[in-house]
């Protein structure tokens, strides 16, 4: 099993740290086609993965590539243009290893977004779901980014998870949501972590639904797990991009391509929602 040391992760955090004037507060991942987000930062300066040691290099389209550090409505950000999976051949150490980078580096507070299919019978594409739980169904057949030797310096061995969604950003979020004026309300409910590439069958959404998933997608918990381990705040989104097959007589099929318009579409929703957002972001020093 491929492990880093505290070391592998404090030379990257100090590599960067030496090379941006920015010292962030908040880290966002950007999800499949969410990447945009970063063109709102100012005082941008950003890294492409290729060039940070350590870092695992993204390979699937809608994932730039690039560390994007600056401001964000008043907070001092940096943000993944392009996120790593298990599927891509990557461990879950390299997975998660931007997260312990940005906690050396000062980060209290992640978001996460990701795009997500529907398996909540009433969403509809281009909704957005606010995560208040999440199910590692990978964790079932023991994948869990904490296992192996435990370095006290990030977090405990044994970690407890149920409230690893920030309440009270949930809650910010809702107002937020209200004070945009949207049509269409915002929902709220769990994402689950399939491995992935392949896309899920009948059996298996059916199965996820009766296991009380709202949205099913193939990233984000093992960053939720070692941003928690580190004692980050984290609250995230999921963009359903796309609604799940349940019907054994239907012609549709999901694709990446249909993600990533779908994604586009309402995007931009998202990146406002996250916007704005930032200013219910608790001064540094109060994470939870």
């Amino acid at each position: 099993m491929e492990t880093f040391t505290y070391e592998d992760y404090q030379n990257t955090a100090k590599w960067l740290l030496c090379r941006t004037k920015h010292r962030p507060q908040v880290a966002v991942i950007c999800g499949s086609g969410l990447g945009n987000l970063a063109d709102r930062l100012t005082e941008a300066q950003s890294f492409d993965y290729s060039e940070i040691p350590n870092f695992p290099r993204s390979t699937v389209p809608g994932h730039a590539g690039r560390l994007v550090f600056g401001f964000l409505n008043g907070k001092v950000c940096v943000m993944m243009q392009g996120r790593f999976h298990v599927y891509e051949g990557y461990s879950l150490s390299k997975v998660t290893f931007p997260v312990r980078v940005f906690f050396l580096m000062g980060v209290d507070t992640l978001v996460v977004t990701n795009a997500a299919g529907g398996l909540n019978r009433e969403f509809e594409v281009g909704d957005i779901m606010l995560i208040r739980d999440h199910i590692n169904l990978p964790g079932f057949s023991g994948w869990n980014p904490l296992q192996g030797p435990n370095d006290e310096r990030f977090g405990v061995r044994f970690l407890a998870m149920s409230d690893a969604y920030d309440r009270d950003m949930r809650q910010k979020a809702h107002s937020t949501w209200k004070q945009m004026g949207e049509q269409r309300e915002l929902k709220e409910g769990t994402y689950v972590m399939v491995t992935g590439p392949s896309y899920e069958t009948v059996a298996e959404c059916s199965l996820l639904q009766q296991l009380g998933a709202d949205a099913v997608g193939m990233s984000t918990v093992p960053e939720v797990i070692v941003a928690r381990h580190c004692g980050l705040r984290v609250f995230g989104f999921s963009l359903i991009t796309n609604k799940v097959i349940l019907d054994y007589e239907t012609r549709e099929r999901v694709n990446h391509e249909e993600v990533l318009e779908a994604g586009k579409q309402a995007a931009r929703k998202l990146e406002q929602f996250v916007s704005l957002l930032m200013t219910s972001i608790p001064p540094p020093g109060k994470a939870g």
